[in-house]
C-alpha cells in the first residue's frame, strides 16, 4: 500500500473546464477569472477578491497595498512557510518574528505583544494547517497601534473562526491554490477584503500598475491569474466543502485511534472550524523513536510523512544573520518535533486504519 502525504483532487469536470477555456482561445485574464473572483468572494463573505498567480503575489501585493515600503517592519510567525516572510522582504521591509502558541501553532498575541515598535505597518498572522489564529486578540493589538492586519489563509480555504470564514476575518487576506492546497487552480492565489481602496490598489499593482491600458501610474508586476486557471478554480470551489469535510473526517478517525500511542495529536481551539490542510502530530520528549525514526518506520510501510516545517523561518540563513525577533522556543521545539501525516480526502477508511495499525506498531 502507498499512501502520499498529500494528493491533488482533480478529475474529468477540472479538465473539460480548462478544454473549454482553450477552445474559446481566451486564455489570459478575463471573464472566467472575473466570475472566479466574484464566486469567492461571496465564499468568504468578502467584498472583493482579486485573483493571482501565486499565494506569495497575494501576499506581496497585499502587503504593498496596505502602505509597506522601506523603513517599515512587520510582524510575522516564525513558525510558518517562507514565503510569509519573504514577501516581507520584496516590499523592502524588515518582518519581525513572533513565537506561536505551543497548543494551536498559530500566532503568539503575547508574543507579538511585545515586538510592535513604532515603524511596525502591519500584522501578518497564518491559519496555519487550516486552524484560525486567534483573530480578536491580535485585532485589538492592531487597533491600539493602528496596525493593518493580514490573514495568511493560504491553507484555510473554508475554516471559521466565530463563525467568520477565512477570508472576511481581517483588512487582507491571501490564500494559495497550490496542487496541495484544500483547493486548487493549479498554481494561484487570492487576496480579499472589505476595502474599495485596498482592492482597487492590489487591482493596480497586479496588473503593471495600469490604471488603464497603457498608463501606468505605479511600478506594478505580472501577478495576473489566467483564464485557466479560474476555470479549474470555479469547479474546485463547487468541491471544497465536500473535501474540507472528508478532511475533517479524516482527522477525527485519526484523533481518536492514535489515542494513547504518545503522539499529541492537534489542537483545536474554541470556536473554530479546523480544515486540516495538515494533521501534524508532535512526538514528545520521551517518545521511544526519534523523528527520523518514526518516518522511515512509516515509509517501510508506504505511508508518506512530512515536516511542516523543519526550520523557523527566523533561523534560514537569510534571516538568521541579525535576526530582529522575539526568542521564540516554541517555533524551535515545533520544528525539531512535529511530522504531517496523511489527511487529504483521497485517503480512505481502508487506508486510515492501515496508517492508525502501523503508528500503532511502532510502540
Amino acid at each position: 500500500m502507498k499512501i502520499p502525504v498529500a494528493r491533488p483532487l482533480v478529475g474529468e469536470e477540472e479538465i473539460e473546464a480548462v478544454a473549454e477555456v482553450m477552445r474559446s482561445g481566451m486564455l489570459a485574464q478575463g471573464s472566467v477569472v472575473a466570475e472566479f473572483e466574484s464566486r469567492f468572494a461571496d465564499y468568504c463573505g468578502a467584498a472583493h477578491a482579486i485573483g493571482v498567480n501565486s499565494g506569495t503575489a497575494a501576499l506581496h501585493a497585499a502587503l504593498l497595498a496596505a502602505g509597506v515600503g522601506p523603513g517599515d517592519s512587520v510582524v510575522v510567525p516564525a513558525f510558518t512557510f517562507f514565503a510569509t516572510a519573504s514577501s516581507v522582504s520584496m516590499c523592502g521591509a524588515t518582518p519581525l518574528f513572533a513565537d506561536v502558541d505551543p497548543h494551536t501553532f498559530n500566532i503568539d498575541p503575547d508574543s507579538v505583544g511585545v515586538l510592535i515598535r513604532p515603524d511596525t505597518r502591519a500584522v501578518v498572522g497564518v491559519h496555519l494547517f487550516g486552524q484560525p489564529f486567534d483573530v480578536a486578540a491580535v485585532r485589538a493589538l492592531c487597533d491600539d497601534h493602528d496596525l493593518v492586519l493580514i490573514e495568511d489563509a493560504a491553507q484555510a480555504h473554508g475554516a471559521e473562526y466565530h463563525g467568520k470564514r477565512a477570508g472576511s476575518l481581517a483588512d487582507l487576506a491571501c490564500f494559495s491554490f497550490y496542487p496541495t492546497k484544500n483547493m486548487t487552480t493549479g498554481e494561484g492565489g487570492m487576496v480579499t477584503t472589505d476595502d474599495d481602496g485596498f482592492a482597487k490598489q492590489v487591482r493596480l499593482l497586479i496588473n503593471h500598475g495600469q490604471s488603464r491600458k497603457y498608463l501606468h501610474s505605479a511600478v506594478g508586476y505580472n501577478y495576473r491569474m489566467t483564464n485557466i486557471a479560474a476555470a479549474i478554480g470555479l469547479v474546485q470551489l463547487d468541491r471544497v466543502e465536500g473535501f474540507n469535510e472528508r478532511r475533517r473526517e479524516n482527522a477525527r478517525y485519526l484523533d481518536r485511534h492514535l489515542a494513547g500511542t504518545g503522539l499529541v495529536t492537534p489542537y483545536t481551539a474554541p470556536d473554530v472550524r479546523h480544515v486540516y490542510h495538515q494533521y501534524v502530530v508532535k512526538l514528545p520528549a520521551g517518545y521511544p523513536l526519534t523523528r527520523d525514526a518514526f518516518m522511515g518506520a512509516l515509509a517501510d510501510e508506504g505511508i508518506g510523512t512530512a515536516v511542516h516545517y523543519p526550520i523557523p523561518v527566523n533561523r534560514q540563513p537569510v534571516y538568521q544573520a541579525g535576526s530582529e525577533s522575539a526568542s521564540c522556543p516554541v517555533s524551535d521545539d515545533l520544528a525539531a518535533s512535529v511530522v504531517s501525516l496523511p489527511v487529504h480526502p483521497a485517503v480512505t477508511d481502508e487506508e486510515l486504519a492501515y496508517i492508525c495499525d502501523a503508528v500503532r506498531g511502532l510502540e
